[in-house]
């Protein structure tokens, strides 16, 4: 699995396709795509917003992901960052952003390259 991390329209896309040979018809967007998608697709966009949409079901975010780096090792994992701006005053915001950054971090764990992309130059921070 990769991690791919950065801010909004930096590039993180573009960049992956850099790397990787991936069909558009292969890329999948987090901010709607079904959950079996998740376990069979090669790359997700917006994973930000599929765990947004999570919690707003109230769904168990860590026991999906779980099962997400269970079933499809080889997925691409596009987010953005979100803890480096001001805390929101929303409580579903905190949470959202609160969940999203503990999510990456046991994405992090278990991936084998994190990249965090700044406009459109990639740097690796974890290479296993």
């Amino acid at each position: 699995m990769w991690l791919i991390s950065g801010g909004a329209y930096q590039g993180k896309l573009e960049y992956v396709l850099t790397k990787k040979q991936i069909s558009f018809d292969d890329i999948i967007d987090g901010e709607n795509c079904d959950f079996q998608d998740l376990l069979e697709k090669p790359l997700v966009t917006h994973f930000h917003l599929w765990v947004k949409r999570m919690l707003l079901e109230k769904k168990d975010v860590a026991a999906l992901v779980d099962q997400i780096i269970q079933e499809n090792q080889d997925i691409i994992i596009i987010v953005n960052e979100l803890g480096c701006g001001i805390v929101p005053i929303d409580a579903f915001d905190r949470e959202y952003r609160e969940t999203t950054g503990r999510i990456c971090c046991r994405l992090a764990k278990d991936a084998t390259e994190v990249h965090r992309v700044v406009c459109g130059i990639g740097m690796v921070i974890k290479h296993a």
